[in-house]
């Protein structure tokens, strides 16, 4: 089965090409980061309107790349939610406009499966495993017992872990994103502030807006006082404590369910000490973090997704699909 897979939820524009749901014939990926680094942030007007601008090139791209035409293609997957809704309409357009011109039939893919399924390109997921959902918006544990099988143990009250990154880098006017900057800075430290250990009234459930607030009114103490900061050992310091909440939790959920893996999803699942204690904690179970290329936003994912959403429920969309800023996983 060949699938062509779209991605546009916030701020890459992706197509990608796959073979029964484990070749990557072709994986485009469009960034947009240089565009909303000025602005701190993903503006999603100026996003949309680069999806647009974007979308054509990247089709044909992947088509090209793939040594593939349209007439080969068996299954049209495209993100349907969660996302920017402007955003997630360019790509949700463009891949019914492909598949109605062509008749291919369609499947909407939400964006967390696809995160998860990037783990089954270079690995073959076991079950059952826990899923740490890792990213700017997201903080999750989810049980699966089979493929397309998704069980919320636990999520964020609050901030996301990436959310949290990126908010500590601007206050440190460090830049965006702020993720990849603190990882960078906290490989050069030494963890020697002071950071809360974080308690959360869920067995697990996140929370990331005390540690935040904590490093921000830290940061402006030292300011008042005209203090020095090692932005260095600050950033050691938080993404320690930071990881560490990540690592009990999974720990914790992964002892309880009996699971046989634990793989990291997600934005931040690019996140060199994440990997790293990942490593040193699960070595009783299978681990699988996508490879760097895979953790961001990308259709190739999408397209795994989509492929075993389709092979479980032999289900196909109409043409009236929508986009969804919000969606729950089972949906």
């Amino acid at each position: 089965m060949i699938v062509l897979a779209v991605e546009s939820s916030c701020d890459e524009t992706s197509v990608s090409i796959n073979k029964d749901g484990k070749v990557i014939l072709s994986n485009i990926v469009l960034s947009q980061i240089d565009t909303h680094a000025s602005f701190g942030g993903v503006v999603p007007e100026i996003a949309s309107r680069e999806h647009v601008k974007g979308i054509s090139v990247v089709f044909e791209q992947a088509l090209n790349q793939a040594g593939i035409t349209a007439q080969d293609v068996d299954l049209v997957a495209v993100t349907k939610g969660p996302g920017l809704i402007g955003s997630l309409l360019v790509g949700i357009n463009a891949a019914k406009a492909f598949a109605f011109a062509h008749n291919i039939p369609i499947v909407g893919v939400h964006h967390i499966a696809g995160h998860i399924y990037a783990n089954q390109i270079e690995s073959e997921m076991k079950f059952p495993l826990i899923a740490l959902v890792v990213s700017g918006g997201h903080t999750e544990l989810i049980l699966m017992k089979e493929h397309y099988d998704f069980e919320k143990l636990g999520e964020t009250q609050d901030d996301a872990v990436g959310e949290a990154y990126d908010k500590v880098a601007r206050v440190l006017g460090l830049g965006y994103p702020g993720g990849p900057i603190i990882d960078k800075l906290a490989a050069e430290g030494e963890a020697t502030y002071p950071m809360p250990h974080i308690k959360t009234e869920q067995l697990y459930d996140f929370s990331y807006s005390g540690l935040k607030s904590h490093v921000i009114n830290m940061i402006n103490r030292l300011r008042m006082k005209k203090e020095p900061i090692n932005e260095k050992n600050l950033a050691t310091s938080f993404q320690h404590a930071a990881v560490r909440h990540l690592i009990e939790k999974s720990r914790q959920a992964v002892d309880d369910y009996q699971a046989k893996m634990l793989i990291v999803a997600g934005g931040v699942a690019a996140n060199k000490h994440l990997r790293s204690e990942v490593e040193t904690h699960f070595k009783d179970v299978e681990v699988s973090v996508p490879p760097f290329k895979y953790c961001t936003d990308n259709a190739a994912m999408m397209g795994i997704a989509g492929y075993y959403y389709y092979q479980r429920f032999k289900k196909i969309d109409a043409m009236d699909m929508n986009g969804y800023s919000r969606l729950n996983l089972s949906e």
